[in-house]
């Protein structure tokens, strides 16, 4: 042992053990290096100083001994460390020699020394053991059975990473090393330094390796390859999506560009779905494919991971080009296989047309999954996902998991189709329902709108429609069946030709909705008991007179009218609205109005005020704004209605939405003549020269004769059977003749054929095959009978007809 310093601070070298010198008070005298390195303090900070103030507990009582044994000092860092204490005498000396070795757990040692062994003698696990400059001192990655990259003693990172991996996973590591943080199961994508593209997923934990003194000296690394278990998640995940996702839609081009997002870029870098076209139609494509036969596929749906669709290859919309007729195509096609990392020359080697493979595969397409949406027995298309940046190719796996869901997916392709079907019979019925968009009569011109709710997707009862009525009058509608699909849109055909029928009658608006009001009662009561209570409607109908101006209506639970003014200003028409049709036993008021020349009428239904989180008077004042900044400009009923709509759908509706608008006009004063009558058989002979003056005024004097003798029958008959002062009115426009006669009866006028020794009867049979159509309708005061006659037809011929007239009337 080498010899012992003086407490002058000199250090006192020792090969195992740290020496200590101490006086006979316990003060340090000497300190070897082997001391200073054991508790991490100089001897020039220990010497002089009582070594007891370095015990991690303190002496009991004074004594300045250290005792024997198993001793814990403090460290200068802070820690503990335990030594073993001997003390040796000097012969003659009061000073003593301490003897300080590390305690060994010689147990624990010998336990980590076997789990480092068994650790780098597994093959389960990759432990990797850098040291401070992250270089590889010992590892078991040394036959690439963990997976890629191999590792060998002496690597660096830049040895075995590719360099795009290099800074992330270099920079990792570091800061392990540098904060003593751990790093726990960290899912680590590499790259091979070859170049090659390909990738592994790696599970890293890492630690920092410290000597005795709390100094960094390396990385102990662990990993597993992960990449089977993260393809496995993968494809779990992609499942799910797929399953969440695909069906959502009941369009079956939706449906397909959902299963191209679901395989894009999830399993491949592009995709493709194409649809026999039948499919798209809503019908069923053919269940047996016979030899030289081949379904007409249309692309309907793309993706593409790697930028916009090539433009060499068939575009959204395209027809797929015929496919000549080989086995494994025809496997593929009757049997529902799928076919699996086929490569360009495998595609061209099979189908022997470059034309064709350009058309139909990817320049830079290495690997491709051919899966038939195949359902109910019948081939409804195929869906093709390629891989042209993702370096491996398509394996089994990949293969099952496209399989399964162009499965489930080819079922929600056919429930769309199924659907297609259905709505477009649905959408075809109702427009058969519907009456012309636009008509144009004396009366106004008109133009109307329908939006079914969810963007087409609902076919509901709304319904709009412009009647043409004698005296060229005509009535406006709109209503409102109560829910949706094809029930709906029967009712609603129902209700509409029951309108239709009772506007013949020529009832006032609040007459004809008791009567739709029974209607709708007994529709109800013809239904299911559990389906009554959803039986029922909205409906506001309008009169409109051109030779007044004014416009009767009533409303039954309907929203009500707008009035757009000549200036472009717009306000709803105060009516007094009733029940509901169905409700029954309650009457419906009539709100009669006056409309100015250019004004406009706008009837609607509820859809087109109560969209999105609206209330109904947002709605309506919303509406009534856009309607008044339309009709300030020079655009057509038409035009504006399309613009409401447009405005109105930019989101699917939730309910239809019918828009009706009408433009009144008005019957020139020139074109109109009104004459009172006494009750005085005399009369009826100045009511034709009163009627033949005002014919020859207009220019119809080849109406005279039989506008002569329709007068002179009407009045004959309102004087015979009402009595009282007699109104007749003639009016025309460029196409007809009304001829009107009011009395204050009010008897109902009856066409019969008079036997031959009747001496009447043959008058209101004589207007009726005079005039084009004839008809009566009753007021507070009586009634007035009509008779239309056509300008532009031919004269009635001279058939003895005056004959009669004169045998009749004289």
């Amino acid at each position: 042992m080498a010899a012992l310093s003086e407490h002058d601070g000199v250090d006192i070298p020792a090969d195992e053990a740290a020496v200590v010198l101490l006086d006979s008070a316990g003060i340090v005298q000497g300190w070897s290096r082997a001391a200073a390195d054991l508790l991490g303090r100089p001897a020039e900070q220990v010497c002089g100083q009582p070594l007891a103030r370095l015990l991690a507990e303190p002496v009991r009582g004074d004594s300045p001994a250290v005792p024997a044994g198993r001793v814990a000092f403090r460290h200068a860092s802070g820690r503990t460390v335990e030594a073993t204490v001997d003390e040796v005498s000097l012969g003659g000396s009061s000073q003593r020699v301490l003897l300080l070795a590390p305690s060994r757990e010689d147990g624990a040692q010998e336990q980590g020394s076997s789990l480092l062994t068994a650790l780098l003698e597994q093959s389960l696990l990759g432990v990797v053991l850098c040291d401070a400059e992250l270089r590889v001192v010992r590892t078991n990655v040394i036959d690439g059975g963990h997976g890629w990259p191999l590792v060998r003693p002496g690597h660096r990172l830049e040895d075995v990473l590719s360099p795009a991996d290099v800074k992330e996973v270099g920079g990792q590591l570091r800061q392990v090393l540098d904060t003593g943080v751990p790093l726990l199961a960290r899912e680590q994508r590499m790259s091979a330094p070859d170049g090659s593209g390909r990738e592994r997923y790696v599970s890293v934990s890492a630690f920092r390796l410290a000597d005795g003194h709390d100094r960094p000296t390396g990385i102990a690394a662990f990993f597993t390859d992960s990449t089977q278990q993260r393809r496995a998640r993968r494809r779990t995940e992609v499942g799910h999506e797929a399953s969440a996702r695909i069906g959502a839609s009941l369009d079956v081009t939706r449906t397909a560009q959902d299963i191209a997002d679901v395989l894009v870029p999830a399993l491949g870098d592009m995709a493709s779905v194409e649809i026999a076209e039948a499919v798209l139609e809503g019908e069923e494509p053919s269940k047996v494919i016979r030899p030289g036969d081949w379904l007409r596929l249309r692309r309907v749906a793309v993706a593409s991971a790697t930028g916009p669709w090539p433009a060499e290859l068939v575009p959204v919309g395209g027809v797929i080009p015929r496919f000549p007729d080989v086995p494994q195509v025809r496997q593929a096609a009757i049997q529902g296989d799928t076919v699996y990392n086929t490569t360009r020359q495998e595609m061209l080697d099979l189908l022997g047309d470059p034309d064709l493979i350009r058309a139909v595969m990817p320049a830079r397409g290495h690997s491709a999954v051919v899966s038939p949406l195949y359902a109910r027995g019948l081939l409804l298309g195929f869906a093709t996902v390629w891989r042209t940046e993702q370096p491996e190719p398509f394996d089994q796996d990949d293969a099952d998991l496209v399989f399964d869901i162009s499965s489930r997916a080819a079922l929600s392709v056919d429930n769309a189709r199924r659907y297609t079907r259905e709505h477009r019979a649905a959408v075809a019925l109702q427009q058969r329902l519907l009456p012309r968009a636009t008509t144009s009569t004396a009366a106004a011109e008109s133009a109307g709108c329908y939006v079914p709710a969810g963007g087409g997707a609902d076919i509901s009862g709304d319904w709009f429609d412009a009647i043409p009525l004698p005296s060229l009058r005509v009535a406006f509608v709109v209503g409102d069946v109560f829910g949706h699909g094809l029930h709906a849109a029967a009712t609603m055909g129902r209700l509409r030709t029951a309108i239709r029928t009772l506007a013949d009658l020529e009832l006032e608006p609040g007459e004809l909705l008791i009567h739709l009001d029974d209607l709708v009662q007994q529709l109800a009561d013809e239904a299911d008991p559990e389906d009554r209570d959803t039986i029922g409607a909205t409906c506001l109908y309008a009169v409109y007179d051109p030779l007044t101006g004014s416009c009767a209506l009533a409303s039954a639970g309907h929203p009500p009218p707008a009035v757009i003014g000549p200036d472009g200003t717009a306000r709803p028409v105060e009516v007094s609205p009733g029940p509901p049709l169905g409700v029954g036993g309650m009457p419906f008021e009539v709100t009669t109005v006056a409309l100015e020349a250019g004004s406009t009428l706008a009837l609607y239904t509820d859809g087109l005020v109560e969209r999105g989180c609206h209330d109904t008077d947002q709605g309506t004042r919303e509406l009534l704004d856009t309607l008044a900044s339309l009709c300030r400009g020079d655009g057509t009923l038409e035009e504006i209605g399309r613009a409401v709509m447009a405005g109105a759908a930019e989101a699917p509706p939730r309910d239809d939405m019918a828009l009706l608008l009408a433009r009144p006009r008005l019957l020139p004063a020139a074109d109109i003549a009104d004459w009172q009558f006494p009750d005085d058989p005399a009369a009826v002979a100045e009511a034709r020269n009163a009627v033949a003056r005002r014919l020859a005024e207009w220019g119809l004097d080849d109406l005279t004769f039989t506008t002569e003798l329709t007068v002179s029958e009407l009045v004959t008959n309102a004087m015979r059977y009402a009595g009282g002062t007699v109104g007749l009115r003639l009016f025309h426009d460029d196409t007809t003749l009304v001829c009107e006669v009011r009395d204050s009866s009010n008897t109902q006028p009856r066409l019969r054929r008079a036997l031959a020794g009747d001496e009447g009867g043959r008058g209101l049979f004589l207007v009726a095959q005079l005039s084009r159509r004839w008809g009566s309708r009753y007021h507070p005061s009586g009634k007035t009978i009509w008779a239309e006659q056509p300008i532009d037809g031919d004269p009635v011929p001279d058939t003895g007809l005056a004959a009669v007239w004169d045998g009749v009337t004289l």
